[in-house]
């Protein structure tokens, strides 16, 4: 099975939040970075990785991000600070 990833993007100043899905995290980072992946992403200019979670299964990722994009935003800011408490940019190797 392929490893898919739901993902959360903000901007500098943490105030927008972009939830996705992917199967090649570091691709796709990338592809935001560039302005390249959304057209959302690109006009809020959110090009910083502050979270991700790991699947083994697409479909399982995909009602993660649905069930995160349906969430409050106050929420998914305490989901993200769980494990990153200073929203600090995750950099992937």
């Amino acid at each position: 099975m392929k490893t898919s990833y739901v993902y959360i993007m903000t901007n500098e100043y943490r105030t927008t939040l972009y939830i996705g899905v992917t199967s090649n995290l570091s691709k796709r980072i990338t592809e935001h970075q560039l302005g390249k992946a959304s057209l959302f992403t690109a006009k809020y200019n959110l090009k910083y990785l502050i979270y991700f979670e790991e699947f083994l299964d697409i479909q399982e990722a995909i009602k993660r991000e649905k069930q995160l994009k349906s969430w409050k935003k106050n929420w998914k800011i305490d989901l993200v600070k769980k494990l990153n408490p200073e929203l600090k940019t995750i950099e992937l190797t």
